[in-house]
């Protein structure tokens, strides 16, 4: 079977790279347009109440830009494994990317320790800006391992059985620590006798004013996340020294 050359696969990556950059100038401007209609004196909690139409079309811009990703790390990459690495890889660029861009048109964020919105699906993420973007780093740092782009090889770096249980396990860490506040603040209003319904979960939002980040449990999810990179890295090294013998 033909293998690709080593000059064939870093033009691919350039190609992949340049869309992750785009992607990420393309959602920052979405969001410079957004801060001027509602947040024309700086963005800040609470949100400013929006129209529901909007607010759907951004939660179906969040579906349609994974979607995106996805479609573009399926078609950069032969395998599975490394169509997921190609996943994270553009994940990480983009969102680095979308901060820069809000930083150099907008002078936002203030500093590193500003919280912002991260998502809203299935309901609202939040936290400072540093808790996203080395997350971001992380899964650059992945998606290079697993999508190993300038690697000739017919396999993947082999996986071991405990690989894909710590990166999950990790992955779901960081999910709880981006939406433990939001989740604080909405429990304490279920328990003050909030009556739970399609259009308080709707509007519920706009009361939220952040309290406190879960350092602790998102440096748990790093660490795990962290430690399953490191031994992938060790694997792979192994394997290349092997090839080479």
């Amino acid at each position: 079977m033909h293998q690709p050359t080593r000059n064939y696969l870093a033009k691919k990556q350039l190609w992949v790279t340049l869309f992750a950059i785009t992607m990420g100038i393309f959602e920052g401007a979405i969001v410079v347009y957004i801060r001027e209609l509602y947040y024309p004196h700086g963005f800040d909690f609470p949100i400013t109440v929006m129209n529901p139409q909007l607010v759907n079309a951004e939660i179906i811009r969040e579906l349609a830009s994974m979607l995106m990703i996805v479609s573009v790390a399926w078609l950069a990459a032969p395998t599975l494994n490394r169509r997921f690495g190609q996943f994270l890889y553009i994940f990480g660029i983009w969102d680095l990317v979308y901060y820069l861009f809000l930083k150099l048109i907008l002078a936002w964020p203030e500093s590193l320790l500003t919280w912002d919105v991260l998502f809203l699906i299935p309901v609202m993420w939040t936290g400072p800006v540093l808790s996203p973007a080395f997350v971001a780093v992380l899964m650059i740092l992945w998606g290079q391992t697993l999508a190993v782009p300038l690697r000739i090889a017919p396999t993947d770096i082999p996986l071991r059985s405990c690989t894909w249980p710590l990166l999950l396990v990790g992955a779901f860490i960081l999910f709880l620590s981006f939406i433990w506040d939001y989740s604080r603040f909405l429990i304490a209003e279920i328990k003050q006798g909030a009556h739970i319904s399609v259009e308080w979960f709707r509007n519920v939002g706009y009361e939220y004013l952040p309290h406190s980040f879960p350092w602790w449990l998102w440096m748990i999810g790093v660490v795990i996340i962290t430690s399953a990179w490191i031994q992938i890295q060790m694997d792979g090294r192994q394997q290349k020294d092997l090839a080479e013998k």
